[in-house]
């Protein structure tokens, strides 16, 4: 299996010499004396010399044409939930019977929730068939699913025509959409993280989040546009089938884009060596893998509400509490979210350089240090201060989209790296991200405190510090169970020969 390159070319390929290896995995130093030859040869098998054939030498025009297909994906996902997240109010009209206002959206916000406790089904099913069959047939699956579900959501009798069946349906098709999802954001990360060179594997990880606004941003956009063209009467009678209905055309578009590249190289070294690819049974995940998917849980964890309370819930806030309008809410939202996608890139690129960790802990430390001054400028309603709220809460969040995406698939072994992370991140998401809008929405109904938001963000932003505080930094390393990555060929000559034992005379 290639996974030795990296452990091999620092440890086993130092010196050469047989009595430090001997001494280092513990053998007797007198049996070593006797046998130097035999304890070379073992060391030799374990730890074998790098040579330039271990090395994966990436295309740069096929790297970017790998991001953009999963980039879009992901965009495509975010832009389901996000319509129907910017469309609560409007929808719990539609689909559920007349009565309070609270009622009706939180009833609304559940049926958003709906989609997120079925995605660690989709997580447990498609993950491991990424691992088996290859990431790129399962990412094109979950496409073509993930695209219906939103496309029919759009075709929905409202309640009025249908009665109860209408928020039936509803909950069907979202649940639809959480299943396909469940395998798409960890075979998206998988795909880039394993196509990217070692060395660059934040910066074209960060264009996955650059997906995530992009989707979020076109949604926000599409939903204001017909709201401020249409009014209010229009949208909630037919005007909000048309977004939905948008994601035909799109799911098609990634579609193909993904159907024309070949799985990922590191997935297709695994299939040569391993007869058919790798993968692991569930139940072997949950039993050889559970340290790394817990760490995975928490980080998850802590970046899912962080991320669904600016993106998703902000424009709720900024309604039902501060007494905004929907288009001005949302135009605020799409403001801050077009400055972050200006520098989400440079975060990744950093990553590369500096680590992960330490953007990881920056970001964490500052939704616990800025949570609460946020949310007093966004009290005091006007527009600067309510930019300056959402800019204090946007600076750490972009520390953690710019860096998670390459964070999160560095944590498990090639052979189970999809089903790992798509169990691991959807049960997360599941538990704490899409449940943060329904969350945060009844606390401040139960204690009467518009502040809550800003204390859940701190206390799990606090949580995923002391999970950082116990991941291994993975930057510019080689993924575990996969050969070296590089951008050339004369960086690979150049690794094999400065790996290379030194000769003896």
């Amino acid at each position: 299996m290639p996974n030795g390159s990296s452990t091999e070319a620092e440890t086993g390929n130092g010196n050469g010499n047989g009595h430090t290896n001997g001494h280092g995995n513990g053998h007797d130093p007198a049996a070593v004396r006797r046998h130097p030859a035999l304890f070379r040869a073992v060391a030799r098998r374990r730890n074998p010399r790098l040579r330039r054939t271990d090395i994966t030498v990436t295309d740069e025009r096929t790297v970017r044409r790998a991001v953009k297909a999963a980039a879009l994906g992901n965009a495509m996902e975010w832009f389901d939930f996000g319509i129907y997240s910017y469309l609560a109010v409007t929808l719990g009209d539609v689909f559920f019977p007349s009565g309070n206002d609270t009622v009706r959206l939180l009833s609304s916000l559940a049926t958003f929730a709906v989609a997120f406790l079925v995605r660690p089904l989709g997580g447990m099913f498609f993950g491991p068939l990424g691992d088996r069959v290859g990431r790129k047939r399962v990412l094109a699956l979950t496409m073509v699913l993930m695209a219906s579900g939103t496309f029919a959501i759009g075709l929905i009798p409202s309640y009025a025509a249908i009665g109860f069946w209408s928020p039936v349906l509803l909950i069907c098709f979202r649940m639809l959409q959480g299943f396909s999802t469940g395998g798409e954001y960890g075979g998206a990360a998988t795909f880039i993280a394993e196509y990217a060179p070692d060395k660059r594997r934040g910066y074209f990880g960060s264009f996955l989040e650059c997906g995530t606004l992009a989707g979020y941003i076109g949604a926000a956009g599409l939903v204001t546009a017909m709201t401020s063209a249409l009014g209010g009467a229009a949208m909630t009678d037919w005007g909000w089938r048309i977004p939905f209905l948008v994601a035909g055309p799109l799911g098609l578009v990634g579609l193909y884009l993904r159907l024309r590249l070949e799985d990922t190289p590191a997935f297709q070294k695994l299939a040569e060596e391993e007869a058919g690819g790798g993968g692991t049974e569930l139940k072997q995940i949950f039993t050889t893998q559970w340290a790394r998917l817990l760490l995975c849980v928490v980080l998850a964890g802590a970046y899912g509400i962080t991320d669904y309370m600016l993106l998703s819930y902000m424009p709720t806030y900024l309604t039902d509490q501060l007494g905004y309008d929907d288009t001005h809410g949302l135009l605020i939202l799409i403001a801050t979210m077009a400055l972050l996608m200006t520098v989400i890139t440079c975060v990744g690129r950093l990553s590369d350089r500096v680590g992960r960790k330490p953007l990881l802990m920056a970001g964490m430390g500052g939704f616990v240090v800025l949570s609460a001054p946020a949310f007093l400028l966004l009290k005091q309603g006007s527009l600067p201060a309510v930019l300056g709220g959402m800019l204090m809460l946007g600076l750490p969040l972009v520390c953690l989209l710019g860096t998670m995406s390459a964070a999160l698939p560095a944590l498990f072994p090639t052979p189970v790296r999809y089903g790992s992370l798509a169990i691991g991140y959807n049960l997360s998401t599941s538990l704490f991200g899409g449940t943060t809008p329904l969350v945060i929405t009844a606390l401040i109904h139960a204690t009467g405190s518009d502040m809550t938001p800003a204390v859940y963000t701190a206390g799990a932003a606090l949580v995923g510090m002391v999970a950082v505080a116990f991941m291994r930094e993975t930057a510019r390393r080689p993924l575990e169970g996969s050969p070296p990555a590089v951008a050339t060929r004369e960086e690979a000559e150049e690794m094999v020969t400065s790996r290379a034992p030194e000769p003896k005379f």
